[in-house]
C-alpha cells in the first residue's frame, strides 16, 4: 500500500462558495479512498460566515451595508458562530481521515497548536484560552477554528490573521464574544508577511501534528473543476448554501 501523506496546495484567492464546493468534492474522494488527506490553503474575498450556533445579533452590518462594502455572507455547517474571511488572512481546510473513533476536542486542540506554532515562527506569542476555542494574543483572537467531521472525515478548519484588515470584523460580533477583539501578525509585529509563505509554515506544522509526510501539489491536481485557472489559481462559483 502507498505511504499515507498529506497533500497540500496553495490555491490563491478562492470565492467562498467555490471553496466550499471544492471541499465537499475532496471530502467525498477521501471517504471513497480515492484521494489522500488534503490541506487546502487559500485566501477568500471579503466574507462573513455564520456557524451552527450563530445568533441573529452576531451580525452588525445590515444586508445593504454588506452589499455596499462588497461583503458576501453564508450560513455554514461548521461549529461556532460568526467570523470574517478576507484578504491577508490564511485559511486552511484540512480534509483528513481521523478514523472511526475520533476525538473532536483532540482534533481542535491540534489545529490550535498548528496556529500557535505558526505564530511563534513569525514572532508572535499566542496561546489557547481555556474558555474559548481558537488562538489568542492577550484578549485578542489571532486564529479562529471551526470544523465539521462526518464519518471520520474533516472539513472546514482554521483562519489565521496575517495582514488582515481588522476593521472588517466590525460588521459582526466575532465568535459571539462581546468583550474580546481580534489581532493579526502585522498588528502585533509591524511586519507584513506573504500569506502564501505563512501557509507553507502552517502546512509543515500540520503535517508534524499528525505525524504524516507533507507533499506539495499543483492546484489542478486537487480538483476536476473546469473553472480553475492554473495561472492565477483563482476560482469563481455560484452562491451555494454553506460556510
Amino acid at each position: 500500500m502507498p505511504e499515507r501523506l498529506i497533500q497540500a496546495a496553495w490555491l490563491g484567492t478562492v470565492d467562498y462558495a467555490a471553496a466550499w464546493s471544492w471541499q465537499r468534492e475532496l471530502f467525498l474522494g477521501r471517504l471513497d479512498g480515492d484521494r489522500p488527506d488534503t490541506l487546502m490553503l487559500l485566501e477568500h474575498p471579503h466574507t462573513y460566515t455564520l456557524g451552527r450556533r450563530a445568533l441573529p445579533e452576531d451580525l452588525v452590518y445590515s444586508e445593504a451595508e454588506r452589499a455596499s462594502r462588497g461583503i458576501s455572507m453564508y450560513e455554514v455547517d461548521r461549529g461556532g458562530r460568526a467570523t470574517y474571511h478576507g484578504p491577508g488572512q490564511l485559511v486552511g481546510y484540512p480534509i483528513l481521515e481521523l478514523g472511526e473513533r475520533y476525538d473532536v476536542i483532540a482534533y481542535l486542540r491540534k489545529l490550535e497548536e498548528v496556529v500557535v506554532r505558526t505564530a511563534a515562527d513569525l514572532g508572535v506569542e499566542a496561546r489557547r484560552d481555556p474558555e474559548h476555542t481558537g488562538v489568542w494574543v492577550g484578549k485578542n483572537k489571532i486564529g479562529a477554528i471551526g470544523v465539521k467531521i462526518t464519518r471520520g472525515i474533516t472539513m472546514h478548519g482554521f483562519a489565521f490573521n496575517v495582514t488582515t484588515d481588522l476593521s472588517m470584523f466590525g460588521g459582526i460580533i466575532p465568535c459571539g464574544i462581546q468583550d474580546r477583539w481580534v489581532t493579526s501578525v502585522e498588528a502585533e509585529t509591524g511586519v507584513r508577511h506573504s500569506v502564501k509563505g505563512v501557509g507553507e509554515i502552517a502546512a509543515n506544522h500540520l503535517a508534524n501534528a499528525f505525524d504524516l509526510p507533507l507533499a506539495w501539489a499543483h492546484p489542478t491536481t486537487l480538483s476536476a473543476q473546469t473553472n480553475l485557472d492554473p495561472d492565477s489559481t483563482k476560482t469563481s462559483g455560484e452562491a451555494l448554501e454553506g460556510r
